[in-house]
């Protein structure tokens, strides 16, 4: 399936996203691994990582700890002012 860029997504509403999850070692349940995961999804309800923790759960052997989400937009409204004047060069 071809993936919209990330431009198209933007427009779309998707907002960047980025997870940090906290997992332990299937070895040594005490320690904590740290895991990035970072894409373009749909806020508040984050289809593209519900996704992702459902295949995680599914597939990987370290148990999540905990995660934290953090969503920036980044293409928002225009800001529009008015002019106070207008030139013309020739």
């Amino acid at each position: 399936m071809l993936m919209p860029s990330p431009l198209l997504r933007q427009l779309s509403g998707y907002s960047l996203t980025t997870a940090h999850i906290l997992y332990r070692l299937p070895d040594h349940p005490v320690f904590l691994q740290s895991f990035i995961w970072q894409e373009y999804d749909l806020a508040p309800d984050f289809p593209e990582l519900t996704r992702f923790l459902d295949f995680w759960k599914r597939e990987i052997d370290g148990p999540l700890h905990s995660v934290r989400v953090a969503h920036k937009g980044l293409i928002g409204p225009a800001e529009c002012r008015i002019a106070a004047a207008e030139f013309s060069l020739n």
